[in-house]
């Protein structure tokens, strides 16, 4: 702080200043004390408050009337509706804001079930499966067959084993992206395929039928030195056309798009090991509307 600083600009001659730290911050001020000819108008009076003092009294007090709502609103929900006192929104009605729905269960690395029968429990279904159906996992015979049977109708798994099978284990595929015969990737890299939904919406919903639209990225290549697919991403689209089956949701057929997508930052990509870190150390998450 300068000198002028510690007297205080504008002070006129004969002015007394006392400092003082503020019980603020400790933040140092300097207070001015007034010639004796200014401290009142002689009938014991002092002079009014300036309009900058009634400007911060009135913004302290919009402040915490803020505060003081903002926290009654919070404080009075209740644990099954994520802490909001109110009624969830109809679904599209805010297509961006998350209805604060209870998440459904899904623990040990196991897909989420027993959604709502409602549209909100249609689209978490929509979401969760879509992370499933996008994993790594479908690429080992044991996982895609467990994921299949837990994702899709009774019926429509059964129809769809043999075409899943034969689509996920074609030779010429899995050498196009880079994986053993097995599905398994060379040894050195880590296979990555992950699926993060942006949002979801209701395109038709009839009570026990409804498609769902999912908005989310992918990251899909192998990570690791020398991999001819480095992990790269995308955004897609997927509309899930799903029926309430046995006590909840199930997928009955989809259809996929590309986008939107959008303008890639200008960062500099992370090195393989960076990447196939990152996959192994960060975990997924249970999605609800």
């Amino acid at each position: 702080m300068s000198q002028g600083d510690e007297r205080g600009y504008g002070d006129e001659p004969g002015d007394r200043t006392d400092d003082a730290y503020s019980t603020l911050g400790g933040t140092r001020q300097t207070r001015t004390r007034l010639p004796d000819g200014d401290e009142g108008d002689g009938y014991g009076r002092r002079p009014a408050r300036n309009s900058r003092s009634l400007v911060m009294i009135v913004g302290v007090v919009v402040l915490l009337i803020a505060a003081i709502a903002f926290a009654n609103q919070s404080g009075n929900g209740d644990e099954g509706s994520g802490g909001s006192g109110k009624e969830p929104p109809a679904a599209g009605a805010g297509p961006t804001a998350a209805t604060g729905t209870k998440p459904v269960q899904g623990n040990g690395g196991t897909i989420a079930s027993g959604f709502a029968h409602d549209e909100q429990g249609a689209q978490s279904a929509a979401a969760n499966y879509g992370v499933a159906l996008g994993s790594a996992e479908m690429f080992d015979e044991g996982s895609r067959r467990e994921i299949t049977a837990a994702v899709y109708a009774p019926d429509v798994a059964a129809a769809r084993q043999g075409d899943l099978d034969k689509a996920y284990s074609g030779k010429e595929f899995l050498t196009r992206i880079g994986l053993n015969a097995d599905g398994t990737p060379p040894a050195g890299l880590t296979f990555i395929s992950r699926v993060s939904p942006v949002g979801s919406k209701v395109e038709k919903f009839g009570g026990d039928t409804a498609s769902v639209a999912v908005w989310y990225s992918a990251l899909f290549g192998l990570a690791g030195e020398g991999s001819k697919n480095p992990v790269s991403e995308g955004w897609y689209t997927t509309t899930y056309e799903l029926s309430w089956v046995n006590g909840d949701w199930k997928v009955t057929d989809f259809t996929q798009r590309d986008g939107p997508a959008p303008v890639g930052r200008d960062q500099a990509a992370s090195s393989a090991e960076e990447m196939a870190d990152a996959v192994e150390q960060f975990g997924g998450f249970t999605y609800a509307r």
